[in-house]
């Protein structure tokens, strides 16, 4: 696995492949910054946001991208800076927006989790122009990794703290989703189940904090393989580059150790390697 962006983040998130912008999209959540990766050139621009920013999607608008900041969604104008309120989160102290990412109707699901990390304090939204704020699931306590299968018809879930992926059958039109099971379960010791990306096989890949790694599991939640990562706190993973096939993953440094960072001086890089499968980008906001 190569180093794409060698950073000192302290926590990393939420990588999203911009197609028509040919760009990766991450954030840095404790550092409240939207970073976007120009991998032809090899820049990596930061714009500070203000607040901890738990995800990020690209929009039909080249110049704006959606950001989940701490307490709202809203639009960064990428020329000046400035932000755009949406809406906000009816989720008092304490609480804030994490991972998040587009449906195929462009719809943007975001879930959130109690800075102290209290058991069923978060919750499951569901975001449009048209529907406005839902709110899908409560009693989750770490809202994490959300993906579509190739045919848009199962959405997978994962709620840190259950060390588990879940799926749900997806009413495509609606978004309503149904029928809650388990995928698959990570065992005590791998790690805990954080990002996830779905590739174009319907195959799962999962990333695993703490257990320095991304797994990918077939569409029946079968182990297939487990890529490792030079760093132990991986957060969440995507499918890139003009033909899919760039697996992005994005790491943390936050709360290493002095003999931690000894042991992994990338801590905190993007990280990109060949899948040998191609996966989506990531499906524009259409609010």
């Amino acid at each position: 696995m190569d180093v794409a962006i060698p950073s000192n983040a302290l926590l990393a998130e939420g990588p999203r492949w911009d197609a028509a912008g040919g760009r990766l999209l991450w954030v840095d959540i404790e550092a409240g910054a939207l970073h976007l990766f120009d991998p032809a050139g090899g820049r990596d621009r930061a714009i500070q946001l203000g607040s901890r920013v738990g995800a990020a999607a690209p929009t039909h608008d080249a110049a704006r991208v959606l950001v989940a900041l701490a307490d709202r969604l809203a639009l960064v104008d990428l020329e000046d800076g400035s932000l755009h309120t949406l809406v906000e989160i009816p989720h008092g102290e304490g609480i804030r927006l994490n991972d998040g990412a587009c449906d195929a109707a462009g719809r943007f699901w975001i879930g959130s989790m109690a800075l102290d990390e209290s058991p069923a304090a978060g919750a499951l939204y569901r975001y449009s122009g048209d529907a406005g704020l839902e709110r899908v699931l409560e009693g989750v306590t770490l809202s994490n990794g959300l993906g579509w299968s190739p045919d848009h018809g199962t959405m997978y879930y994962i709620d840190s703290m259950t060390c588990r992926v879940d799926r749900f059958d997806v009413d495509v039109a609606s978004g309503a989703i149904a029928d809650r099971r388990p995928f698959a379960t990570i065992e005590r010791g791998a790690g805990v189940p954080d990002g996830l990306a779905v590739d174009d096989e319907g195959c799962v890949w999962v990333a695993l904090w703490g257990g320095g790694a991304v797994r990918r599991y077939t569409p029946n939640g079968e182990l297939e393989r487990t890529v490792a990562v030079p760093a132990e706190k991986v957060t969440a993973c995507c499918f890139g580059g003009d033909d899919g096939r760039s697996l992005y993953v994005t790491t943390a440094s936050f709360e290493l150790s002095e003999e931690e960072r000894e042991r992994q001086p990338l801590a905190g890089s993007v990280f990109v390697k060949n899948a040998g499968v191609s996966g989506p980008a990531a499906q524009p906001f259409a609010g």
